[in-house]
């Protein structure tokens, strides 16, 4: 499929996947004789998976590092215990985020709760 095709599928705009691209986020795909891009299924996967990688916060680097990982082991190479490693790393940053953002709300309700005690008068916004 031509990269229109692509970017409708992963809900990425054209000018981004070229510059994933570019910068070695994926894979370098297919061209035809006229040198339009041809994306596959499996590239598709793959731009899908970056693009949640960069929304979940994974530095640039470290996906260019996880897709050439991907590119090695397309050849033959033994890459799964590295790619293992980035994601769990990545997955134990996003608990970190998690349990952050727990405690700023916790916060936040806390105040809340004080202002409505000491108020009880105040009422939330859109409450009747």
């Amino acid at each position: 499929m031509k990269i229109q095709d692509a970017a409708r599928r992963t809900g990425l705009s054209v000018p981004t996947i070229r510059y994933y691209e570019e910068i070695g986020l994926i894979l370098p795909v297919s061209r035809e004789s006229g040198g339009h891009r041809v994306y596959t299924e499996d590239d598709l996967y793959l731009l899908a998976f970056v693009a949640r990688l960069r929304s979940m916060g994974m530095p640039i680097a470290r996906i260019r590092r996880y897709t050439a990982l991907v590119r090695q082991a397309q050849d033959g190479a033994d890459t799964v215990r590295e790619r293992l490693e980035i994601l769990v790393e990545h997955e134990e940053a996003i608990e970190g985020q998690i349990a952050a953002l727990c405690e700023h709300l916790a916060l936040i309700r806390k105040k809340i709760a004080h202002y409505r005690e000491r108020h009880p008068e105040t009422k939330p916004s859109g409450a009747e």
